[in-house]
């Protein structure tokens, strides 16, 4: 087993990631309605294949493919940490731009990001323990999963509850504040992770040929599980594209909070998640760029009017 990978972390900084991340999923969660968990009950097909390839197989490969693999520990757990993350807060906007079904993206969003505060912790304990390679490693660190899912509930359950109030007590104000909150949470993370990057400048540089591809491989993978239960499942195209971007676009935020709350000189994990936090933006708006310009056959809009699905 490698040694560790020591990186510069300021831990009074950890309180500016926590209230970022928190921001990112109130600002997310202004738009969402109970009715967007409703929606799963009553079209249940699209929301749920993403869920199984979000919760189930995406980590299951990612296990799988990094026991295959024998990659490094560090790196390991880090691709491990990412596939246990749920969507990430922005996937909405990239189906938009791509011009799939929003109502199949924001559901998912929306139950994905409760069901981490157990499957999170859960999956990342689970596949950490059964890949040999990472066993002992996780071991040394002294994971404590409910530990995980309390900080999982600070900073994705308690913002989404109290964005869902605000968002239903005060409309207007949602209206005009949703989109800014989005953009400014997102340059603010970018900007976490420049900072984070540049202060480790010497571990990026050295380490870059180590964990570039396995990340560029692991978002591969991501959309390409999203994108083939769409296909398997013979899913509207609209439906099919919300899919892939709901499972290819990734939580690396949360999976930030948790590494540096628990696993602060973990350098690999770091490389690993704080890259995925770039660049699964890079991928989505390319593939998102790529749809935008292809035609979307007329289907049934079995989740939402064709009015609402406009809606970013």
């Amino acid at each position: 087993m490698n040694d560790a990978l020591p990186i510069a972390f300021d831990p009074a900084s950890l309180i500016a990631l926590n209230v970022i991340m928190a921001c990112m999923m109130f600002g997310v969660s202004l738009s969402l309605r109970l009715d967007d968990f409703k929606r799963i009950a009553l079209a249940p097909v699209a929301p749920l294949a993403g869920l199984f390839a979000q919760f189930l197989l995406l980590p299951l490969a990612t296990c799988l493919l990094t026991w295959a693999l024998a990659i490094e520990p560090e790196l390991a757990l880090g691709m491990l940490l990412v596939a246990s993350c749920p969507g990430g807060s922005f996937s909405n906007i990239m189906t938009w731009l791509g011009r799939g079904s929003v109502a199949v993206s924001v559901s998912m969003t929306a139950v994905s990001s409760l069901a981490a505060t157990v499957m999170t912790p859960l999956n990342f304990a689970l596949y950490g323990w059964l890949n040999p390679y990472t066993r002992d490693y996780l071991t040394q660190i002294s994971l404590e999963p409910g530990s995980i899912l309390l900080l999982v509930l600070l900073v994705l359950a308690v913002p989404l509850i109290l964005g869902m109030t605000a968002g239903r007590r005060f409309p207007r104000l949602v209206a005009r504040s949703e989109k800014p909150l989005r953009m400014v949470s997102l340059l603010v993370f970018l900007g976490f992770v420049a900072i984070a990057f540049s202060n480790n400048l010497d571990l990026f540089v050295e380490r870059f040929h180590s964990f570039f591809w396995l990340v560029v491989g692991h978002n591969l993978l991501a959309l390409s599980l999203g994108y083939g239960m769409g296909r398997l499942l013979k899913l509207p195209v609209a439906d099919r594209r919300a899919v892939t971007m709901e499972v290819g676009i990734q939580n690396s935020g949360l999976g930030l909070v948790i590494l540096f709350t628990f696993f602060p000189q973990a350098g690999g994990m770091m490389l690993i998640t704080a890259f995925w936090g770039v660049w699964h933006l890079v991928s989505g708006i390319t593939l998102s760029q790529i749809w935008a310009r292809l035609p979307v056959p007329d289907t049934p809009v079995s989740t939402l009017s064709r009015a609402q699905e406009q809606q970013p």
